[in-house]
């Protein structure tokens, strides 16, 4: 049986359908339901058992699981702006070491999701120390982590694997709310309303011209299952492109993939903004000093282990995640309105 927690998440439950892909249906869906909706997540995956998560970290307590080939822990808190500090460590650190030291007893594989905001505002995005700067409760929580890793790099009853995800994008990521990703508010903002509105211009980056690394769920599903594939390999890992877009690419993707659908040709950047269909607002003050403008995962460490795959840019990625949510029938291609 294989573990996958925050299951009916937007990671995990793409993980689920990835393991399924990959010929694994014994698996146990660990997650908190209590808003219920997120079944929809879980319904076109194929699991084992459902266990929500308080029942879950008791049977870990208890050693009551069964015989088990890997756990995939991706549930967590992700909200940067959360501030209860007590309820991010307990949920986010001492979880996940609960698990590591059970996986560490009975010699389980142990793949878990770190996060890019252990760098803070970068600018370097290495796994090494001295990039590690994190900007508020959540960054510190996972980077807590990864040290307990590092301490027991050496001595390793069985892989463990933590991967810093940058920005992650795609289907099922609708329960998110403010959390959910740039391409997904982009989304709803021009099919609500006919245009798509980003940050203008601050810390030297022209309007809509911060960048990050985005990347695609399917990408990081990939990734998961390349350290499922290759149990030699532990240790911390980017989980980025290694490549930095600005929002104008993502945005600019969004509209001109919305506008296929409507049966209109695509706009550059100058007639998408002249047009009113891409709308700067000022560039708010108190996230002057608190914002990441760039973002970019240095994949080198990745590539070492032999992962080779080409990632998703955003022009493709993006475009992809827009015809997903029009099949689903989750977001309408109206008729721009200006």
């Amino acid at each position: 049986m294989i573990i996958v927690t925050g299951a009916a998440g937007f990671i995990g439950s793409n993980l689920i359908r990835g393991l399924n892909a990959h010929g694994f249906d014994e698996i146990l869906a660990v997650d908190d339901l209590t808003e219920g909706d997120k079944f929809h997540n879980l319904a076109d995956g194929r699991i084992q058992d459902y266990l929500h998560k308080d029942a879950f970290r008791q049977r870990v307590l208890d050693a009551g699981l069964p015989r088990l080939e890997a756990v995939f822990h991706q549930g967590a808190c992700s909200d940067t702006t959360e501030r209860n500090g007590h309820f991010m460590m307990d949920n986010n650190y001492r979880v996940t070491l609960e698990l590591f030291e059970y996986c560490q007893r009975h010699a389980i594989p142990f793949i878990y999701a770190s996060s890019a905001a252990v760098y803070g505002a970068g600018p370097d995005y290495r796994e090494e120390p001295g990039c590690e700067k994190p900007l508020n409760v959540y960054g510190y929580s996972k980077l807590l982590f990864d040290q307990v890793l590092r301490r027991h790099l050496g001595s390793l009853r069985a892989p463990v694997v933590g991967l810093r995800y940058f920005n992650v994008y795609g289907p099922n990521e609708q329960h998110k709310g403010r959390m959910a990703s740039v391409a997904f508010h982009n989304m709803n903002q021009y099919a609500a309303q006919g245009q798509v509105r980003l940050f203008g211009g601050w810390d030297g980056y022209a309007d809509g011209g911060q960048q990050r690394d985005f990347i695609h769920v399917d990408d990081v599903v990939r990734v998961n299952l390349h350290f499922f594939d290759h149990p030699e390999y532990s240790g911390i890992f980017n989980c980025g492109t290694g490549r930095a877009q600005t929002f104008n690419e993502v945005a600019g993707t969004v509209v001109n993939t919305l506008r296929r659908h409507q049966g209109q040709p695509a706009l550059g950047l100058p007639d998408l903004v002249a047009n009113g269909q891409l709308r700067y607002i000022d560039f708010p003050d108190d996230l002057k000093g608190r914002y990441q403008s760039h973002t970019c995962a240095d994949i080198g460490r990745l590539r070492a282990t032999g992962y080779d795959a080409a990632f998703m840019d955003v022009q493709t990625g993006v475009a992809r995640y827009v015809d997903d949510l029009l099949a689903r029938g989750r977001l309408r291609a109206e008729s721009n309105p200006l």
